[in-house]
Protein backbone atom coordinates (compact mmCIF):
# COMPACT_ATOMS: atom_id res chain seq x y z
CA UNK A 1 0.00 0.00 0.00
CA UNK A 2 1.50 3.18 -0.67
CA UNK A 3 1.79 6.05 1.31
CA UNK A 4 0.17 8.67 -0.66
CA UNK A 5 -2.84 7.75 -2.07
CA UNK A 6 -4.00 10.45 -4.38
CA UNK A 7 -0.68 9.99 -6.34
CA UNK A 8 0.50 7.28 -8.72
CA UNK A 9 4.01 5.89 -10.14
CA UNK A 10 4.54 6.54 -13.69
CA UNK A 11 4.77 2.56 -15.30
CA UNK A 12 4.74 4.10 -18.41
CA UNK A 13 5.51 7.24 -20.71
CA UNK A 14 3.56 7.83 -23.85
CA UNK A 15 4.85 11.12 -24.99
CA UNK A 16 4.13 14.03 -22.61
CA UNK A 17 1.45 11.83 -20.65
CA UNK A 18 2.41 9.33 -17.84
CA UNK A 19 0.84 6.28 -17.95
CA UNK A 20 0.32 5.24 -13.85
CA UNK A 21 -0.75 1.23 -12.47
CA UNK A 22 -4.55 2.56 -12.44
CA UNK A 23 -4.55 3.33 -16.02
CA UNK A 24 -3.03 -0.22 -17.09
CA UNK A 25 -5.22 -2.22 -14.34
CA UNK A 26 -8.26 -0.54 -16.13
CA UNK A 27 -7.07 -1.15 -19.54
CA UNK A 28 -6.24 -4.95 -18.57
CA UNK A 29 -9.58 -4.99 -16.56
CA UNK A 30 -11.63 -3.73 -19.33
CA UNK A 31 -9.86 -5.97 -22.30
CA UNK A 32 -10.93 -9.15 -20.16
CA UNK A 33 -14.86 -7.70 -19.67
CA UNK A 34 -14.66 -7.36 -23.40
CA UNK A 35 -13.41 -11.19 -23.73
CA UNK A 36 -15.60 -12.73 -21.34
CA UNK A 37 -18.85 -11.02 -22.81
CA UNK A 38 -17.31 -12.25 -26.22
CA UNK A 39 -17.01 -15.80 -24.45
CA UNK A 40 -20.56 -15.70 -22.86
CA UNK A 41 -22.01 -14.14 -26.20
CA UNK A 42 -20.67 -17.40 -28.14
CA UNK A 43 -22.29 -20.09 -26.12
CA UNK A 44 -25.92 -18.24 -25.73
CA UNK A 45 -28.50 -20.63 -26.92
CA UNK A 46 -32.21 -20.10 -26.60
CA UNK A 47 -33.86 -23.95 -26.51
CA UNK A 48 -30.79 -25.01 -23.86
CA UNK A 49 -29.05 -22.20 -21.75
CA UNK A 50 -25.68 -23.16 -20.20
CA UNK A 51 -25.41 -22.56 -16.29
CA UNK A 52 -23.48 -19.34 -16.89
CA UNK A 53 -26.41 -18.41 -19.47
CA UNK A 54 -29.00 -19.14 -16.92
CA UNK A 55 -26.83 -16.91 -13.84
CA UNK A 56 -25.90 -14.34 -16.06
CA UNK A 57 -29.88 -13.93 -17.19
CA UNK A 58 -30.97 -14.12 -13.56
CA UNK A 59 -28.60 -11.54 -13.27
CA UNK A 60 -29.59 -9.16 -15.40
CA UNK A 61 -33.53 -9.86 -14.70
CA UNK A 62 -32.42 -8.69 -10.57
CA UNK A 63 -31.33 -5.64 -12.27
CA UNK A 64 -33.83 -4.52 -14.49
CA UNK A 65 -36.00 -5.18 -11.86
CA UNK A 66 -34.14 -2.97 -9.32
CA UNK A 67 -34.36 -0.37 -12.46
CA UNK A 68 -37.82 -0.87 -12.72
CA UNK A 69 -38.63 0.06 -9.14
CA UNK A 70 -35.82 3.19 -8.82
CA UNK A 71 -36.28 4.67 -12.20
CA UNK A 72 -40.57 4.05 -12.70
CA UNK A 73 -39.89 3.65 -16.46
CA UNK A 74 -39.19 0.96 -18.93
CA UNK A 75 -35.48 -0.34 -18.31
CA UNK A 76 -34.45 -0.84 -21.94
CA UNK A 77 -33.19 2.65 -23.05
CA UNK A 78 -30.93 2.74 -19.65
CA UNK A 79 -30.17 -0.61 -19.17
CA UNK A 80 -26.41 -0.47 -21.07
CA UNK A 81 -24.83 2.42 -18.94
CA UNK A 82 -26.17 0.99 -15.78
CA UNK A 83 -25.16 -2.32 -16.81
CA UNK A 84 -22.01 -1.39 -17.83
CA UNK A 85 -21.13 1.11 -14.53
CA UNK A 86 -22.12 -1.85 -12.29
CA UNK A 87 -20.19 -4.39 -14.15
CA UNK A 88 -17.26 -2.30 -14.37
CA UNK A 89 -17.50 -0.72 -10.81
CA UNK A 90 -18.16 -4.18 -9.08
CA UNK A 91 -15.16 -5.59 -11.39
CA UNK A 92 -12.81 -2.96 -10.50
CA UNK A 93 -13.89 -2.91 -6.74
CA UNK A 94 -12.67 -6.77 -6.64
CA UNK A 95 -9.24 -6.00 -8.32
CA UNK A 96 -7.90 -5.42 -4.38
CA UNK A 97 -8.25 -9.50 -4.06
CA UNK A 98 -6.04 -9.96 -6.42
CA UNK A 99 -2.05 -9.77 -4.78
CA UNK A 100 -0.41 -7.33 -6.30
CA UNK A 101 -3.45 -5.21 -7.83
CA UNK A 102 -4.99 -2.23 -6.57
CA UNK A 103 -8.58 -1.29 -8.02
CA UNK A 104 -8.63 1.33 -10.29
CA UNK A 105 -11.48 2.97 -8.20
CA UNK A 106 -8.78 3.28 -5.18
CA UNK A 107 -7.73 5.94 -7.68
CA UNK A 108 -9.47 9.53 -7.33
CA UNK A 109 -9.24 10.22 -11.05
CA UNK A 110 -10.91 6.90 -11.42
CA UNK A 111 -13.79 7.56 -9.79
CA UNK A 112 -14.45 11.37 -11.24
CA UNK A 113 -14.28 10.08 -14.81
CA UNK A 114 -17.06 7.98 -13.44
CA UNK A 115 -18.69 10.56 -11.70
CA UNK A 116 -18.72 12.80 -14.68
CA UNK A 117 -19.95 10.18 -17.32
CA UNK A 118 -23.26 9.92 -14.89
CA UNK A 119 -22.98 13.79 -15.10
CA UNK A 120 -22.97 13.74 -19.00
CA UNK A 121 -25.39 10.99 -19.31
CA UNK A 122 -28.01 13.49 -17.13
CA UNK A 123 -27.57 15.96 -19.69
CA UNK A 124 -27.85 14.23 -22.38
CA UNK A 125 -30.83 12.57 -21.02
CA UNK A 126 -32.63 15.46 -20.10
CA UNK A 127 -31.68 17.03 -23.45
CA UNK A 128 -33.27 13.97 -25.10
CA UNK A 129 -36.30 14.44 -23.13
CA UNK A 130 -37.15 17.86 -23.00
CA UNK A 131 -35.32 19.79 -25.69
CA UNK A 132 -32.43 21.96 -24.79
CA UNK A 133 -34.08 24.97 -23.85
CA UNK A 134 -36.92 22.67 -21.53
CA UNK A 135 -34.03 21.08 -19.94
CA UNK A 136 -32.20 24.01 -18.92
CA UNK A 137 -35.82 25.85 -17.53
CA UNK A 138 -35.79 22.63 -14.79
CA UNK A 139 -32.97 24.79 -13.34
CA UNK A 140 -34.87 27.39 -12.63
CA UNK A 141 -37.89 25.98 -10.90
CA UNK A 142 -39.12 26.53 -8.65
CA UNK A 143 -38.13 29.61 -9.26
CA UNK A 144 -35.20 31.89 -10.86
CA UNK A 145 -33.77 32.32 -7.33
CA UNK A 146 -33.55 28.56 -7.37
CA UNK A 147 -30.63 29.16 -10.74
CA UNK A 148 -27.47 29.13 -8.64
CA UNK A 149 -28.33 26.93 -5.77
CA UNK A 150 -29.87 24.23 -8.74
CA UNK A 151 -26.36 24.38 -10.99
CA UNK A 152 -24.45 23.94 -7.16
CA UNK A 153 -26.44 20.92 -6.76
CA UNK A 154 -25.34 19.65 -9.98
CA UNK A 155 -22.07 19.98 -9.18
CA UNK A 156 -22.30 18.71 -5.55
CA UNK A 157 -23.70 15.21 -7.11
CA UNK A 158 -20.50 14.58 -9.19
CA UNK A 159 -18.37 15.43 -6.34
CA UNK A 160 -20.32 13.58 -3.94
CA UNK A 161 -20.44 10.51 -6.30
CA UNK A 162 -16.05 10.36 -6.50
CA UNK A 163 -15.63 11.01 -3.04
CA UNK A 164 -18.25 8.29 -1.83
CA UNK A 165 -16.56 5.78 -3.74
CA UNK A 166 -13.05 6.87 -3.74
CA UNK A 167 -13.05 6.92 0.35
CA UNK A 168 -14.71 3.35 0.68
CA UNK A 169 -12.40 1.87 -1.84
CA UNK A 170 -9.35 3.24 -0.15
CA UNK A 171 -10.45 2.72 3.55
CA UNK A 172 -10.99 -0.82 2.87
CA UNK A 173 -7.32 -1.19 1.34
CA UNK A 174 -5.88 0.74 3.88
CA UNK A 175 -7.53 -1.45 6.91
CA UNK A 176 -6.60 -4.35 5.26
CA UNK A 177 -2.46 -3.57 4.45
CA UNK A 178 -2.61 -2.45 8.37
CA UNK A 179 -4.08 -5.62 9.56
CA UNK A 180 -2.13 -8.15 6.58
CA UNK A 181 1.36 -5.84 8.45
CA UNK A 182 0.60 -6.53 11.87
CA UNK A 183 -0.84 -10.24 11.87
CA UNK A 184 0.56 -12.05 8.75
CA UNK A 185 -1.51 -13.65 6.04
CA UNK A 186 -4.16 -15.49 7.86
CA UNK A 187 -6.36 -12.94 9.77
CA UNK A 188 -7.14 -10.66 7.30
CA UNK A 189 -9.04 -13.47 5.30
CA UNK A 190 -12.44 -12.00 7.16
CA UNK A 191 -11.32 -8.59 6.05
CA UNK A 192 -11.14 -9.65 2.22
CA UNK A 193 -14.39 -10.89 2.51
CA UNK A 194 -15.55 -7.50 4.01
CA UNK A 195 -13.63 -5.77 0.84
CA UNK A 196 -16.11 -8.00 -1.37
CA UNK A 197 -19.36 -7.15 0.94
CA UNK A 198 -17.92 -3.61 0.46
CA UNK A 199 -17.21 -3.60 -3.20
CA UNK A 200 -20.58 -4.72 -4.14
CA UNK A 201 -22.40 -2.04 -1.99
CA UNK A 202 -20.45 0.48 -3.01
CA UNK A 203 -21.04 -0.52 -6.81
CA UNK A 204 -24.65 -0.71 -5.88
CA UNK A 205 -24.90 2.42 -4.44
CA UNK A 206 -23.11 4.27 -7.21
CA UNK A 207 -25.41 2.67 -10.22
CA UNK A 208 -28.58 3.03 -7.78
CA UNK A 209 -27.51 6.98 -7.72
CA UNK A 210 -26.77 6.97 -11.37
CA UNK A 211 -30.49 5.68 -11.73
CA UNK A 212 -32.08 8.34 -9.85
CA UNK A 213 -30.11 11.51 -11.28
CA UNK A 214 -30.73 9.94 -15.07
CA UNK A 215 -34.54 9.11 -13.97
CA UNK A 216 -34.91 12.62 -13.09
CA UNK A 217 -33.60 14.16 -15.71
CA UNK A 218 -35.54 12.06 -18.23
CA UNK A 219 -38.42 12.30 -16.53
CA UNK A 220 -41.45 14.73 -16.75
CA UNK A 221 -41.31 17.79 -14.55
CA UNK A 222 -42.45 17.01 -11.35
CA UNK A 223 -42.19 13.57 -11.18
Amino acid sequence: MKAQPFLHEVVWQLGPVGITGPVITTWGLIAVLALLAAWLRRGLSVHRPGRVQLLAEMALDTLQGEMRSTMRADPAPFLPLIATLFIFILSANLCSLVPGLEPPTGALETDLALALAVFVAVLGWGVRRHGLWGYLKTYTEPNLLMLPLNLIEALTRVVSMTVRLFGNIMSGMFISAVVLGLAGLLVPVPFMALELLTGLIQAYIFTVLAMVFIAAAAGDHGD
